[in-house]
């Protein structure tokens, strides 16, 4: 049938977006327009990838090169040695572990022989040394050794397994895999390269990945080329993976690899396929397996084609080390990571690091993801899914990457014609729909660059060069708490006893006692927040505000969380208009808009199950416009959110503010993890990326505008010098003093408590820009107010007195959300 059908016409087919049946993929035997057929396979790639080619950064674990098959083109395995181990011991696996955790590896490629113990006595003895029966029972504790030791993510190639072992492995890996090489019976033949390798017959192979499919195991697979098989046989080895991929979905990757001969064995006289051969194979692989799936081809293998390579429809270059050789071919090094990076951009695209599972598996834990391994996973996976960049952490000690310093001051580099796009959309004032703000937030590289470069050029035109902060104080009258958000390091409640800081409940004497000081040393305003304590109502925050003003008439009062709004109308059996219009009537002046989270129920059943949902949140919020209220809107990210929840937030407060305007300003706020429960259970990353956390100010800036003028950063969070970096991202605001700090320190954050108005000043400057003290509402404050807060500040005054055992041992230091 397949000979019937014209190749040209399904090449039009698939240049048009169409999905190839058998018959039509069997027709591409016959294809030999090769410039065409990559041409097309490299668009499909585009399409479902971006520009986007991955890599996973190994180490490469030879646990035995002991086997029972005879490949004829194989150097990894041989038979045993007098002077050589027959299986690495744990130690030895430790050792390389470690070293690749040094250099910032995340993979543990487990390359081993298959059942050596069926073939040699010396495996057997060696295994029975180590405390085992079998080569499965030594991975399995090898790789178990190796998560817990290192926390770098296992990847097994232990040959064939039937479904109770491949299950049995998911428990202490992240992905396995075994190569198919070939579905066809003809080179397990007599003089086939197979012959003699019964485990290498395609029958046993495809039951051992259909095996994995049942477990529910990531699955890396693909074909060997050049080992005497035909284009069509080529063909239908894809077609039996793609119809196994067809029933499970567990097929994570195919990698198109080409033969190498190898002296010593018996097809070391044999030719090697043709970079022309690999292309085609590889653009036909895409044109079979469509946009999403992974194709792969290693690099080390073709050196002098990777541009070539790139340009047929591969996304993904296979694991690349910085510690170990490749064992199975050893005549081919490694390329270094900044030339593979070189080679790649020449091609168009950019190198990006990822996983031994790939995004799209890790975003579904609960079907592809042991328990055992998904708080590893978490732990070096950024919001895509992809590996962390650098080891930098939001409210921690290190250093600020360089890598992403420097992307971000690159002047030159030009964004790819995807995000050079929509930027330009953005530009003409034209709207973004969701899948485009999620592209946004995974620019990397020039792209990166590009994005960072639009927002800074958009603040320079909305608002100048001026960097404005607020001289404050966050008082926090209760860390108790009734609720159970599971992000929450500071209150002490049913979920969270036990940690840094002892309950507490403050008096309204001490409330005012903060108040005046806070106003003696030249504030404006002061921020009020707590947890939800049993017995608080509505006539608790009135009472609340009502002491501020008694306390300083002129301070603005910064206070209560849409949370708190909500329990307090609930408590009284007010209307939320009518109980913010009491608040104001009490001189309540504005409202911080935290307990937002992130503004999307998906998140919020994880996060903060009980707390109010997102419609809740925007209710509270347009009320409090409505009576003549403005607040702020926050985001807190880097958790168990993704760009998805990120791109819907940004898009959900904009329009509200489109309607109201109420807001005065946007406050990325990345989640610290140190302290936080939902981290030290194993159920959340580690915080945004610096490259994340950089680019929520640059993104939100292009999204908001124009309806949002003002984008604040944390200083708290992202660290006195990364927040002037976000300066040059978008953001044109500084945040306040805060005179103490208390939640994100809760959470492990160390960026201190306070700092003071003349050291926010230097950091402005620092970034070529000018400082503006400012109120709540960005207006100028009185002379007054400058002058007192100057005093503060200079030495001998009180701006770096550290007021946390003001009100005795048990009163804890005012709230840390000055937004």
């Amino acid at each position: 049938m397949s000979n019937a059908i014209d190749p040209e016409k399904v090449l039009d087919a698939a240049d048009n977006g169409a999905i190839l049946d058998r018959d039509e993929a069997l027709a591409l035997a016959r294809c030999v327009q090769t410039d065409r057929l990559a041409r097309i396979a490299e668009s499909l790639c585009i399409a479902g990838h971006g520009n986007h080619v991955s890599f996973s950064k190994k180490v490469f674990i030879p646990l035995t090169q002991l086997c029972a098959d005879v490949c004829h083109y194989c150097t990894f395995a041989h038979a045993p040695r007098r002077a050589e181990p027959a299986f690495l011991s744990q130690q030895a696996v430790l050792d390389i572990a470690q070293r690749g955790m040094e250099q910032g590896v995340k993979e543990a490629l487990f390359t081993l022989g298959d059942k050596p113990e069926h073939r040699y006595a010396a495996a057997r003895r060696a295994l029975a040394a180590l405390g085992h029966e079998t080569t499965l029972d030594y991975l399995e504790a090898a790789a178990a050794l190796v998560i817990e030791k290192t926390g770098l993510l296992p990847h097994l190639n232990p040959g064939l397994m039937d479904e109770a072992w491949a299950r049995r492995l998911r428990r202490v890996s992240a992905s396995q895999g075994i190569m198919l090489e070939t579905a066809s019976e003809r080179l397990s033949g007599r003089g086939g390269p197979h012959f003699g390798s019964p485990d290498k017959h395609p029958a046993a192979r495809l039951a051992a990945i259909e095996a994995a499919g049942r477990a529910q195991v990531p699955f890396t697979t693909g074909i060997l080329i050049g080992i005497g098989e035909t284009r069509l046989e080529r063909i239908e080895a894809l077609l039996a993976i793609r119809d196994l991929n067809e029933r499970h979905a567990h097929v994570q990757e195919v990698i198109i690899q080409n033969f190498r001969s190898k002296p010593g064995t018996r097809m070391a006289g044999a030719p090697e396929p043709s970079l022309e051969e690999q292309v085609w194979t590889i653009a036909a692989a895409r044109l079979i397996f469509g946009p999403a799936m992974n194709i792969q081809t290693p690099p080390n293998l073709r050196p002098d084609g990777l541009q070539r390579l790139v340009r047929s429809g591969i996304n993904d270059w296979g694991g690349v080390s910085p510690v170990t050789p490749d064992h199975v071919n050893p005549e081919a090094p490694w390329p270094h990571l900044d030339a593979l990076a070189r080679e790649t951009e020449r091609a168009g695209r950019v190198l990006v690091e990822r996983l031994a599972i790939y995004p799209s598996f890790a975003a579904q834990p609960e079907r592809w993801i042991a328990p055992e391994l998904r708080a590893p996973i978490l732990r070096v996976k950024d919001g895509q899914g992809l590996a962390r960049e650098d080891f930098w952490s939001p409210g921690g000690t290190q250093s600020l990457p360089v890598a992403g310093i420097t992307r971000l001051r690159a002047k030159d580099s030009r964004a790819s014609p995807r995000v050079a796009e929509s930027l330009g959309r953005i530009s003409q004032g034209e709207g973004c729909d969701e899948k485009i703000i999620e592209a946004l937030f995974d620019a990397r590289g020039a792209d990166f660059a590009a994005v960072c470069r639009a927002a800074d050029r958009l603040r320079e035109i909305r608002v100048g060069e001026c960097v404005s902060y607020v001289v404050n104080r966050n008082i926090n009258y209760t860390n108790i708490c009734t609720y159970g958000c599971k992000f929450c390091a500071f209150s002490k409640g049913r979920h969270n006893l036990g940690h840094r800081d002892k309950p507490y409940d403050l008096e309204l004497e001490e409330i005012a006692e903060r108040v005046g000081e806070a106003w003696a040393r030249g504030a404006t305003e002061v921020c009020l927040q707590g947890g939800i304590r049993p017995g608080y109502t509505g006539n608790t925050y009135l009472s609340v505000v009502e002491t501020v003003k008694r306390a300083a008439p002129g301070m603005h009062v910064h206070a209560f969380s849409p949370l708190e709004i909500w329990h307090g109308a609930q408590t009284l059996r007010l209307t939320l208009r009518d109980f913010l219009s009491r608040l104001k009537a009490a001189g309540l002046a504005s409202l911080p808009g935290t307990a937002a989270e992130i503004l999307d129920d998906e998140v919020r059943a994880i996060l903060c199950p009980d707390k109010i949902t997102t419609a809740q949140w925007f209710e509270v919020m347009e009320a409090a416009h409505d009576v003549g209220l403005k607040s702020t809107a926050t985001i807190m990210f880097g958790h168990v959110d993704g760009y998805r929840h990120w791109a819907r937030h940004l898009l959900r407060v904009r329009e509200l503010q489109a309607r109201t305007g109420g807001f005065t300003e946007f406050v990325p706020l990345p989640f610290v993890h140190m302290e936080a429960p939902i981290y030290l259970k194993g159920q959340s990353r580690k915080g945004p990326t610096f490259r994340e956390a950089v680019l929520m100010h640059a993104v939100a800036r292009l999204i908001l505008d124009p309806v949002f003028t003002n984008i604040q950063t944390s200083w708290v969070k992202m660290g006195p010098e990364g927040a002037i970096l976000c300066l040059s991202a978008g953001a044109n605001d500084f945040g306040g003093v805060l005179m103490n700090e208390s939640i994100t320190r809760a959470a492990g954050a160390a960026h201190g408590q306070e700092i003071a108005a003349r050291d926010i000043e230097k950091l402005i400057k620092k970034a070529d820009r000018t400082p503006r003290q400012r109120t709540t509402d960005y207006g100028t404050p009185t002379r007054e107010r400058r002058r007192a807060s100057s005093l503060a500040s200079l030495p001998g005054g009180h701006g770096q007195e550290d007021l946390t055992g003001v009100g005795g041992p048990e009163a804890a230091p005012p709230l840390a959300l000055s937004g």
